[in-house]
């Protein structure tokens, strides 16, 4: 499929191209890359505040790192143990981080700087930035319509229904994004929302007309219903955007410092370990249910190891390009340790 860029996009590139190349000469990482402190530092200082842990995830590929992680006990190795909170969305999260039912969770970025910019935190210190999590590749956000269908291009799309999984996420800001990129009309797509497991159905029984899929998803969709993708939206102005990662409250963060710290060297490892392909696989047919020919076919993702505000300020900018934030956000403050570089 041939993708046709608008004047738009071109807007859009000049400003993500510069906020890339600042990240390239001048990000650093807040969780220290490779340089990993010893499984005991959190021991010799006192041990953590807090050893079970709540957190949020949802069965997909971006949080393959924390199931390598508690296979290989690089959480008990720091003293934490992990109770796994299943959620559907960054968005639902953030009222269980709020609440006290979560104490850390997975989410999307645009859902946690969203709630910050409106305050949606504060009587909780906030949310803060913990971990860094997944980033696009080509073929891991694809728009998918049932084989037969009508809508076989991105301009099929106008007048259409898109099951995305939260409202005000990355994956409506990278549809609408890639869609306007595509000569689409956005203000005549509807988007319907879904949590990632119904998306297959509804597109087959045409509740929706297209699902924006993740993995492993994607390819349990192509295989078994042969869905075929109709946009990649991880392309063109959102190409190599970053996904989401792990936040939990100012509150927290600061009541538990030794904690935080823990989580962040066990996941260092489980984001190193993640970029190995045949360590990942039989863990998707555990936590994401997929059997091992669909593990076979997901397209990866990246796994950072390291936290980088310039990085993560390309989503705001791509937020503030689209209207989901009224004004300039800077997105340090949110970040666990306040600087990226």
């Amino acid at each position: 499929m041939t993708r046709r860029v608008g004047l738009s996009a071109r807007r859009i590139f000049g400003v993500l191209s510069a906020v890339a190349l600042l990240a390239s000469v001048s990000g650093c990482g807040l969780l220290g890359g490779s340089e990993e402190k010893p499984a005991d530092t959190a021991a010799g200082s006192g041990g953590v505040e807090k050893a079970k842990i709540k957190l949020g995830l949802l069965p997909i590929l971006d949080v393959a790192s924390v199931h390598i992680a508690i296979k290989k006990d690089y959480f008990k190795q720091e003293g934490l143990e992990i109770e796994v909170v299943p959620i559907q969305g960054g968005a639902a999260a953030i009222p269980g981080l709020i609440s006290g039912d979560l104490d850390i969770s997975f989410g999307n970025w645009v859902s946690f700087i969203l709630a910050e910019s409106k305050e949606g935190a504060k009587g909780v210190g906030g949310l803060k930035l913990v971990n860094d999590g997944y980033q696009t590749k080509p073929d891991m956000f694809l728009i998918l319509a049932k084989g037969d269908s009508p809508v076989k291009a991105p301009k099929d799309l106008e007048g259409k229904t898109i099951a995305i999984n939260t409202f005000k996420n990355i994956a409506e800001l990278t549809a609408k994004a890639t869609l306007e990129a595509n000569d689409v009309d956005v203000e005549k797509v509807k988007f319907k929302e879904l949590p990632f497991g119904d998306m297959e159905a509804a597109v087959q029984n045409g509740s929706v007309d297209a699902a924006f899929m993740v993995e492993p998803f994607i390819s349990r969709a192509q295989r078994t219903s042969g869905q075929v993708s109709v946009l990649d939206a991880a392309s063109g102005p959102t190409d190599g955007i970053p996904i989401g990662g792990y936040a939990t409250t100012g509150k927290f963060a600061q009541e538990n410092p030794k904690t935080i710290a823990a989580f962040q060297r066990a996941m260092a490892k489980g984001q190193r370990d993640a970029a190995d392909r045949p360590t990942v696989e039989p863990l998707l047919v555990e936590y994401a249910k997929v059997d091992k020919e669909t593990a076979s076919l997901v397209h990866f993702g990246e796994y950072p190891t390291s936290l980088d505000a310039t990085r993560l300020q390309r989503v705001a900018e791509l937020m503030r390009t689209y209207g989901l934030l009224e004004k300039e956000f800077d997105v340090k403050p949110m970040l666990v340790g306040g600087s990226g570089g």
